[in-house]
């Protein structure tokens, strides 16, 4: 019980530590909002879920990595992230590709925490459906975000090109959502097993 309490604390520290780091002096501040709001989101939903509906601690973690990487974006914004402006330049590249990074991370992290809740909540039987349905799932999630995307670019003017970080790539869009089904294929494949076993013992302990 106290290394659980001990994990939620350290979650709590990190997570607020970089989003104070995030919002001292960022690129801008419309677009820190747009970009920082969902981590804020998230952990004030883990917050109030955190007795009715706790998580696994892997489902905890990568919650913690995806915040961490909304909240680096938000500061610098996702085209001008300083290490992978580093990045594009050894490999001769003409574009930060700290985006792809965003939204690789966008399939893979929900694609746990969606197999987390399907599972726990009994919603449908046999693997393989399972795996199907979250891809689904996150391709549809990774879609409706470029919708926000989109609405976004023609509500907010100066901001709309910060945030949507396109820098002159026509098949953005479509790149985007290929990042998140892989991101949610992969994760599927690779931390399935090991989500089993936090499942069980997240149920003898429960």
């Amino acid at each position: 019980m106290n290394a659980i309490l001990d994990l939620k604390w350290a979650w709590i520290v990190v997570f607020v530590t970089v989003l104070i780091w995030s919002g001292i002096d960022p690129h801008d501040y419309p677009t820190w909002v747009l970009e920082a709001g969902p981590a804020v989101i998230a952990a004030a939903v883990l917050w109030f879920t955190r007795k009715s509906f706790p998580l696994t601690p892997l489902a905890y973690l990568l919650i913690l990595i995806h915040c961490i990487i909304l909240m680096v974006g938000a500061h610098y914004t996702y085209a001008e992230v300083p290490l992978f402006d580093w990045i594009a330049e050894v490999f001769n590249s003409d574009r930060n590709n700290y985006d792809k990074l965003g939204h690789f991370v966008q399939g893979f992290v929900p694609a746990i925490v969606a197999r987390e809740i399907l599972i726990r909540k009994n919603v449908v039987n046999g693997n393989r459906w399972r795996a199907f349905l979250i891809v689904c799932f996150c391709l549809g999630f990774s879609a409706f975000y470029e919708m926000i995307e989109w609405w976004v670019a023609l509500l907010s003017g100066e901001a709309a090109e910060s945030f949507l970080g396109t820098q002159g790539y026509i098949w953005d869009t479509q790149s985007d959502m290929a990042w998140a089904l892989s991101g949610a294929t992969i994760a599927l494949i690779l931390l399935g097993r090991a989500h089993d076993r936090q499942l069980q013992n997240l149920e003898t302990t429960a």
